[in-house]
């Protein structure tokens, strides 16, 4: 049993909703006794997101939606006449048609209230997963299949302490809304779930809605834009799927970023932590919260690309061996190296930290409550200093929080007066092989001493997995190339996670 989602991006068009068609074959829909065939977890159209969301901030000003509805209207429309023929183009617009006079009238309030709240943004975007839906169900019936809608397929949340929300890997909120502080209820949605899609193990092809959770009182509330990965990875954790595929518009997990590296390569495998950490640190494959649910049951992913599905993609699944492939080829210990940008970074020193319980906590605190999410830490053994990095658009808020809890200690010299260093990247060297191989930080530095690239901060975990450090920007391209031809560059690492 399989499920597969279909990212906003890769679903792109009519020849995108024909290539899902081309996938489902009568192996993969064949229904077993109490289960689905096949789950399609469905986003919306490429790009209709966007418009939403700006047609509730148009509406919210008291300004013209109509334009996002109408474009929004026309592609849909694009699709479904060249999916179908004349004869059965009513049968698929009718409803599209009143799916979109319900989000009008619905902005049309937002726009006399001058106010859209976050349940009333989660509502609106719901409108571009549920239209999708519809189309894509309709076109699979057209092609003979038994097909049955699920648009909520039953995702609990739970409230999570505001202080501490999820962020993602761009640095901002989980859900759709700055506010929206929720996150999945693990073993509630997979109760949920089981419950929600027993009704329909009868079909050869179930289609849910993407990101759609928590629905109070039959408002939907939508995750973030990676929500359909979640998505897909809770109903495969709930259904005990043999294999969860996520295709996007991308090959699979690249070695490097191929904007700054040319010779970057699609990894055949790679583990759940090397996933994990590739994605954390800028590495444009799964949010890392859709990999919980999938690695706790054991499900392998696999990242393929729509517009090119005969490509193998990436698998991503438990570590099998602790070595290399069975030929003896050489395999590098460094998997794959992300970067996150513009950063920036604040050092708080002075010989009044050393021994003073909780200056650490108070600093942590601060930036919390501040909003400001920490990506990196890295502290001296003396204790004489602290540094701290995050995403550069929130310097100020960190600036601000640091100078007034600090306030007393910088006054009494305790604590040196600090400023901020901005235009910074992150970058990320991670590997599980890495983890008990000497020299790697060796010939890390080396090559980057060479090269003659100054660094600012290095944090490593004790798992040995990842060793991050800190550069100017305007050193980033230079120093993912440095670092690919040292370790990954005529190595055999397609045997990397296997």
């Amino acid at each position: 049993m399989k499920v597969l989602s279909i990212g906003a991006h890769a679903l792109s068009g009519a020849a995108a909703v024909r290539t899902l068609h081309s996938l489902l074959t009568p192996a993969e829909v064949q229904n077993r006794p109490g289960q689905a065939g096949v789950v399609v977890v469905i986003s919306e159209l490429s790009g209709v997101r966007e418009r939403l969301v700006s047609a509730a901030r148009s509406a919210e000003g008291g300004g013209d939606y109509q334009e996002q509805i109408d474009a929004i209207r026309t592609q849909h429309l694009s699709v479904i006449r060249e999916l179908f023929p004349a004869p059965r183009q009513s049968a698929v617009i009718t409803p599209l048609q009143i799916l979109l006079g319900d989000l009008e009238d619905i902005l049309h309030g937002v726009q006399l209230l001058r106010e859209c709240s976050r349940r009333t943004v989660d509502l609106a975007l719901s409108f571009g997963v549920r239209a999708a839906c519809g189309l894509v169900a309709r076109y699979l019936e057209s092609r003979g299949l038994q097909v049955q809608v699920v648009e909520d397929p039953g995702i609990k949340l739970r409230s999570a302490d505001p202080i501490q929300g999820i962020s993602g890997s761009a640095g901002g909120p989980l859900l759709s809304a700055p506010t929206g502080h929720e996150v999945a209820d693990y073993p509630g949605s997979l109760e949920a779930i089981r419950a929600s899609l027993r009704h329909h193990a009868a079909a050869e092809v179930t289609v849910v809605g993407a990101g759609i959770g928590g629905a109070a009182g039959g408002v939907p509330i939508m995750l973030k834009r990676d929500g359909g990965d979640l998505s897909a990875a809770l109903i495969g954790a709930a259904l005990g799927a043999e294999l969860i595929e996520l295709w996007t518009n991308r090959d699979g997990v690249t070695s490097a970023d191929s904007a700054f590296v040319d010779s970057a390569f699609v990894l055949a495998e790679i583990s759940y932590q090397e996933a994990m950490e590739l994605s954390y640190f800028g590495a444009r494959l799964v949010h890392p919260t859709a990999l919980v649910p999938a690695m706790e049951a054991g499900i392998p992913i696999r990242i393929r690309n729509l517009a090119h599905p005969q490509g193998p993609g990436t698998l991503i699944r438990r570590r099998q061996t602790a070595g290399g492939p069975a030929d003896g080829a050489r395999v590098s210990a460094v998997t794959g190296i992300a970067s996150i940008e513009p950063a920036a970074l604040i050092n708080v020193e002075g010989g009044g930290m050393i021994g003073v319980p909780g200056i650490a906590a108070r600093i942590f605190g601060a930036l919390a409550r501040a909003g400001v999410n920490i990506i990196m830490i890295s502290q001296a053994s003396s204790e004489h200093s602290i540094c701290v990095v995050f995403r550069k658009e929130e310097g100020a808020a960190a600036l601000a929080a640091l100078q007034n809890e600090l306030a007393g200690e910088i006054r009494a010299k305790l604590i040196q007066s600090f400023d901020m260093k901005e235009n910074l990247a992150i970058l990320a060297v991670i590997g599980e092989n890495m983890r008990g191989t000497p020299g790697i930080s060796g010939r890390l530095f080396s090559a980057l001493g060479r090269e003659g690239i100054n660094i600012l901060a290095i944090a490593q975990g004790s798992s040995e997995t990842n060793i991050s450090f800190v550069i100017d920007r305007d050193d980033e391209a230079r120093a993912l190339q440095t670092i690919h031809r040292a370790f990954l560059e005529g190595s055999a690492v397609n045997g990397t996670g296997s």
